[in-house]
Formats: structure tokens, C-alpha cells, sequence
């Protein structure tokens, strides 16, 4: 039996998440009765992230196991055939070590956060932003962002339901951006080992108060050290987050 991974993007508008859920049709559910119908076998799939509904991805990861004798290589044109939308693409896919785990092989990840900055709605980033309409000291988001790097205890940035073992994450990077694209609109991009439950939606809340004047720079390391959720931002909305990059050592996936 082969264990083959597959890189895929999609618009998380239309599906309650990736993880398959009783309320609604999710990304895996697709891919599982996609997946099944090409191999004539039931294939169960494993993700590299539960993204929640609403929110989209780049590049996601996931792994299985299968007898077809579909090659890799082709494998994403045939999953493209049978999805027959718009709302999915499968990139690439690759033959990996029996013992590879889409999620527990990842070393990290990378998100960005989508804000449409202006009084304004642009019609054509409405369902991929946050519109936030109050001006802000992109500046001072620029340089708040930096002080979510480093090992920390993030449960300040968790909301009520996460199930992770421990809440101390490790962020490798946090910036503010504007768009090259679109002048009003601002990208917050964090990357970290691992991440809490909207840990990001939280900390892009977080960034927003800091640039409308209700939090100050220096509010971030009393906010972090506290570990008390109350005292960070709102959770943003779920249609401006973007699963960006998922990271793997060389020998594990390279694609």
C-alpha cells in the first residue's frame, strides 16, 4: 500500500472547515468521496490543519493510504476531473515514507491575514477580507507585530474549544504589510511551529486595537504574559485567513 501526499488549495466560503462535520459539507469530505470514487476503495484522509469554516488555504497538505495504480504525478488531474468546481484544485501530489503524517510530519506553518482597510467595500475582496472601515497607525501595527515573536505562552490568543496539549508556541515571524495589490489593503502574515486554536484571527484583533489607539505597543507583552483571553482583541472573521504555506524537512516532502 502506497502513502501518497497531495497538495491542494481552495475557497473555504462554500464548506464548514476541513474536518469532517455532522452540520455541514467540509473540504475533507469532499476529497475522502473524491479519492474513494477513483480508487474504488474507502480512503480516509489525513490534514495538516483543521481549518475552520470559512477560512481558505494556498497550499494545504494532506496524506493517504491506497492500493490504486494511479501515478502520483497524475493523480491531481484526475482528482480535478471528478471534483468538477471551482472551489478546489488539486497542485501536486508525491509518494512519501509509509510512516509520513501530513500534520504530525509539519514543522510549521505559515498564515496571512486579508484586511480591506476603507470606508469603502471593494466588491472583489469582500469574501476574501475582513472590511474594517476605521482608519489605523499601520506603523505602529508594523512595529507591534514584531513582539509576538519569539516562545511564548499564547493562551491570551486561544479561543474556548481548543484541545491542545500545551499552549507555549513558537512564532518565527509576525508582520504587517500593505498590499502591493490594493492599496487598502493590509496582510498580516504569522508564521510559528504551531498554532492555537484562531490564535491568528486573535492576534490580527489584537493588531487592529493597537492601530485604532484602544491598545498600546506596550500592552502586547503585559497581554501575553497574562494568559487570560479577555484581555487580547476579537477573534476576527474567519473570511480573511489564508493557510499559506505548510513547512516539512527536506527529506520528509519536497516538493
Amino acid at each position: 500500500m502506497k502513502n501518497i501526499a497531495v497538495k491542494i488549495m481552495y475557497d473555504g466560503g462554500c464548506y464548514h472547515g476541513w474536518q469532517i462535520q455532522k452540520n455541514g459539507i467540509t473540504v475533507q469530505e469532499k476529497m475522502e468521496t473524491v479519492l474513494s470514487k477513483l480508487t474504488g476503495e474507502k480512503i480516509s484522509v489525513c490534514g495538516c490543519s483543521r481549518t475552520d469554516s470559512g477560512v481558505h488555504a494556498l497550499e494545504y497538505v494532506f496524506n493517504f493510504k491506497s492500493n490504486t495504480g494511479i501515478p502520483a504525478e497524475k493523480l491531481p488531474y484526475a482528482i480535478n476531473t471528478h471534483l468538477g468546481g471551482e472551489d478546489i484544485a488539486a497542485i501536486s501530489a508525491k509518494y512519501v515514507d509509509d510512516d509520513f503524517n501530513a500534520r504530525f510530519s509539519s514543522n510549521g506553518k505559515r498564515y496571512v491575514y486579508k484586511i480591506w482597510n476603507s470606508p469603502i467595500v471593494n466588491p472583489f475582496t469582500a469574501k476574501y477580507s475582513w472590511h474594517f472601515p476605521y482608519k489605523v497607525d499601520i506603523e505602529l501595527m508594523k512595529k507591534t507585530a514584531e513582539r509576538f515573536c519569539g516562545t511564548h505562552d499564547f493562551s491570551a490568543f486561544m479561543a474556548a474549544g481548543g484541545s491542545q496539549k500545551t499552549t507555549v508556541r513558537t512564532v518565527r515571524d509576525c508582520r504587517v504589510e500593505q498590499s502591493r495589490e490594493w492599496e487598502n489593503q493590509i496582510e498580516i502574515e504569522v508564521e510559528a511551529d504551531a498554532f492555537l486554536y484562531n490564535m491568528v484571527r486573535i492576534i490580527t484583533g489584537t493588531l487592529t486595537d493597537v492601530g485604532t489607539g484602544r491598545k498600546s505597543f506596550d500592552d502586547i507583552e503585559n497581554i501575553i504574559k497574562s494568559c487570560d483571553r479577555r484581555e487580547a482583541g476579537m477573534t476576527a472573521p474567519p473570511q480573511g485567513l489564508f493557510l499559506k504555506k505548510v513547512f516539512y524537512d527536506s527529506q520528509v516532502l519536497e516538493w
